[in-house]
């Protein structure tokens, strides 16, 4: 197995620890961090360093395989899905937890789902749906949103704007928006037979 697919599998080797320290409320937890009016459990500052480590491998492992030549159908297989696994276990996590709307995480999984759908069709049609430069900004923008969601809204908690809710809410429409234009772009695919 080569290091892009061993970065991959350690991405997907983090997604149960990010999980116990988000949904288990172990009791040897000290006291949260407290800065004035803002407080962060220990639990979710540790989550949210899992969670940026185990993002910040995606780019990694893809550009080592391309850079070195190493792109595999393991790779190929594994990367998707441990991309989706993360922020499918970090959403259901933040709906447990109180801090997200399910009707958002419903969203974003949705699309994941019906996008994943639309490759797998491709691909049985001899073709690939490359990811398109809404897709890379809507992960981006999920990425950013989980952060903020998972660090209670830090460092903007002392202005008074709730920029992890906007950043739920833009990340959703962009969301919504890259999924759309995936299937504009490929309808091509979805053509249907003649009988």
């Amino acid at each position: 197995m080569n290091l892009p697919n061993r970065i991959t599998l350690a991405r997907i080797c983090l997604i149960p620890f990010l999980m116990v320290f988000l949904l288990v409320d172990f009791p040897f937890y000290p006291e949260p961090l407290h800065f004035g009016s803002f407080t962060l459990p220990y639990n979710q500052l540790i989550a949210a360093f899992i969670f940026i480590v185990a993002a910040s491998t995606d780019g990694i492992d893809g550009y080592l395989a391309r850079k070195n030549n190493m792109v595999t159908n393991l790779g190929k297989l594994l990367d998707p899905l441990a991309d989706k696994l993360l922020v499918t276990a970090v959403l259901i996590s933040l709906v447990q937890m109180g801090k997200l709307d399910s009707w958002i995480a419903v969203v974003i999984i949705s699309r994941e789902f019906a996008v994943t759908g639309l490759r797998q069709i491709a691909l049985l049609d001899g073709s690939v749906v490359a990811a398109s430069a809404w897709g890379k900004l809507k992960t981006v923008v999920q990425i950013v949103a989980i952060v903020l969601l998972l660090l209670n809204n830090f460092p903007f908690s002392y202005t008074g704007i709730h920029v992890d809710e906007i950043a739920v809410y833009v990340a959703a429409l962009i969301t919504i928006w890259s999924g759309i234009d995936y299937f504009i772009k490929n309808k091509n695919l979805l053509h249907l037979s003649k009988a």
